[in-house]
């Protein structure tokens, strides 16, 4: 389950600390209220590709990090074992995704750093995002 997301210099977003509760969270708003803008940085923080000029102007940098609550049976705790990576406070997941100003990106898990790869796959263990148009395709 996601618990939070923190989000710094991220494209119109100085910073922003979203704690998320149990159960079904939606993100309503209006057309420019910024609910692309916070899934794009969880999609970032689990390993997806970042566009050019989403750190925020006049920043150095930008930061996404998304905390992840998986039950004890989850298993992401395998895979994390099998990578060396330990788990965090309160056995917590937390993935985080630091991308300067000028392209270069670095990525962590339980403030442990690791390879954009592995930050991909650990993120697909643990949240699906899907867009408004992805059941439409073309015969």
């Amino acid at each position: 389950m996601l618990t939070a997301l923190h989000i710094q210099d991220f494209v119109l977003i100085d910073q922003l600390s979203l704690p998320l509760g149990q159960g079904l969270t939606a993100l309503t708003g209006e057309t420019g209220a910024g609910k692309s803008i916070l899934l794009e940085a969880l999609g970032l923080a689990a390993g997806g590709r970042m566009a050019r000029g989403a750190v925020r102007r006049g920043a150095d940098k930008g930061v996404v990090a998304a905390a992840f609550e998986p039950g004890a049976d989850h298993p992401v705790w395998a895979a994390l074992e099998e990578n060396a990576i330990s788990a965090g406070d309160d056995d917590q997941v937390i993935l985080k995704r630091i991308q300067g100003a000028d392209g270069k990106s670095r990525a962590f898990i339980n403030d442990q750093p690791v390879s954009i790869g592995l930050l991909k796959i650990i993120g697909e263990m643990l949240i699906e995002i899907h867009g408004q148009h992805d059941g439409v395709s073309f015969l």
